[in-house]
């Protein structure tokens, strides 16, 4: 029976900003280790065995990044399913049931988190291996962390009786959701309970029969969306106005607190987390004499049990404690540990102030490569551009800005109204207002400009497109 894993990547990742931004959310992040959260999915379940492609469920303006860091991983032929609007984890994981029984009648759904860690991934394929036999019966089967401290972070489920035929495979009693400190110290000391990890395992039928018997109307929203869905490019993109139809709920308030198929795999020593705040990344990072972690260009004296993370500049810390500091290039985060996880509250504030550093970092990524606001001021902004070898920006023009581009590294193909010429590093040319214009990369190293913007308006939805190579209408 062929196991199809279904990564969800959508999310903002509020609770670990300044980093986590939603535009760039943190599953794209590494937070722990080399590779993104995303990466580490996707290379974690490469080794499973009877595997198919993975399908990764994103949203629109995430699609390249997600396309790009599938890429990198080098496996083979993903798939990418876009939803149109957010409708949380129960529309979700149906829309990918629906799309894997047109492949498959039998097929096995493994649904996996994009942004969580684990560190024993041949712990969690065994995990995997053993809830097999359950799913492939027709259960609907739940991972459960065996828990090490009384966390108040994760929801729980309170295991029932030994399932028969196998070990750490249990029916489901109830869950639970997050506890406070007195309720979650009683867990622990009853050993009955496990941190719900937001993994799954079933058969994609199994799914949507509880679905119909459920939620019939959640199921007839989306099967509808995914008879009319198209690809596009390397998406496969749902059909907007039916996948909108459908209510918003998670799997667990849909159908795993409902149905009575539910089991429970008891996972241990897979090294599991949510990283769900910059806390519960301290808690698996190595820490020196005194406590500290320390990441990037750090100088710290007499300082205690403090998470300091540099991405940009140095960052000095002098006789503190208990400390959380995230350094970037446009936003510095200083918090109690005990208020970690009060960091969305600061989201909030920068959204009511229609705040950019919520959404977007200085270093902002598209399918071409990047941009990076260097200056800016009265009439005037500069950018540091990056274009991959081979990609092109859309052949546009601008109603409100002029542009001057000079090559610093690489060789750029310049098409500027009616003429289209080859720079060099050290060359420059220069865009009149309204003039059509378009950035190209033919060279085999990444090519590298900086741009200076002049106008009464410098916004980025002053993009007029009129051809792109990447499916887009409307942003740069």
């Amino acid at each position: 029976m062929t196991i199809t894993p279904v990564i969800l990547c959508g999310g903002s990742g509020t609770r670990m900003w300044p980093l986590s931004r939603s535009g760039y959310p943190k599953q794209f992040l590494a937070l722990h280790g080399e590779r993104s959260l995303l990466q580490q999915t996707v290379l974690r379940i490469d080794g499973l065995a009877d595997s198919a492609a993975p399908m990764v469920l994103t949203n629109e303006e995430q699609r390249f990044l997600v396309a790009e860091q599938l890429r990198e991983t080098g496996v083979n032929a993903p798939r990418i399913i876009l939803e149109p609007v957010a409708r949380n984890t129960g529309p979700a994981i149906a829309a990918a049931a629906a799309l894997a029984l047109n492949d498959d009648p039998d097929a096995l759904l493994l649904v996996l988190p994009s942004d969580h860690f684990i560190e024993n991934a041949e712990a969690f394929r065994q995990s995997v291996k053993r809830a097999v036999p359950y799913a492939a019966a027709g259960k609907l089967v739940t991972f459960g962390i065996t828990p090490t401290q009384p966390h108040t972070g994760y929801g729980y489920i309170r295991r029932g009786d030994d399932e028969p035929g196998g070990e750490y495979v249990y029916s489901v009693a109830e869950f639970v959701e997050k506890p406070d400190l007195a309720r979650a110290e009683s867990f622990l000391k009853t050993g009955e309970y496990l941190w719900n990890s937001g993994m799954f395992l079933f058969r994609a039928g199994s799914y949507l029969q509880e679905l119909e018997r459920l939620a019939p109307d959640v199921l007839h929203c989306v099967t509808e969306s995914v008879a009319r869905s198209r690809q596009d490019l390397d998406f496969i993109r749902l059909n907007k106005d039916s996948f909108a139809q459908s209510r918003s709920d998670s799997i667990d308030y849909m159908v795993m607190e409902a149905t009575e198929r539910a089991v429970v795999v008891a996972a241990s020593d897979l090294g599991w987390s949510d990283i769900g705040t910059w806390c519960a990344l301290a808690d698996i990072s190595a820490r020196d004499d005194n406590g500290n972690t320390f990441r990037g260009d750090v100088v710290a004296h007499e300082s205690k049990n403090s998470f300091v993370r540099s991405e940009h500049r140095m960052v000095a810390v002098l006789g503190v404690e208990d400390l959380i500091v995230i350094e970037t290039a446009d936003a510095v985060l200083v918090a109690d540990k005990r208020s970690a996880q009060d960091v969305k509250k600061i989201v909030e504030l920068l959204n009511a102030g229609s705040r950019s550093e919520s959404e977007t970092h200085r270093k902002v990524f598209r399918p071409w490569g990047s941009y990076e606001g260097i200056d800016s001021g009265d009439r005037f902004q500069v950018k540091r551009i990056v274009v991959n070898p081979g990609a092109s920006l859309s052949l546009q023009m601008h109603y409100h800005r002029a542009e001057h581009w000079i090559v610093v590294r690489g060789t750029a193909r310049v098409v500027n109204g009616e003429n289209t010429r080859l720079l060099t590093e050290n060359q420059s040319t220069y865009i009149p207002l309204g003039t059509l214009h378009r950035l190209e990369n033919p060279g085999k190293v990444p090519l590298e400009m900086i741009e200076v913007q002049s106008g009464s308006y410098l916004g980025e939805d002053d993009i007029v497109r009129f051809e792109d190579n990447y499916g887009r209408t409307e942003g740069c």
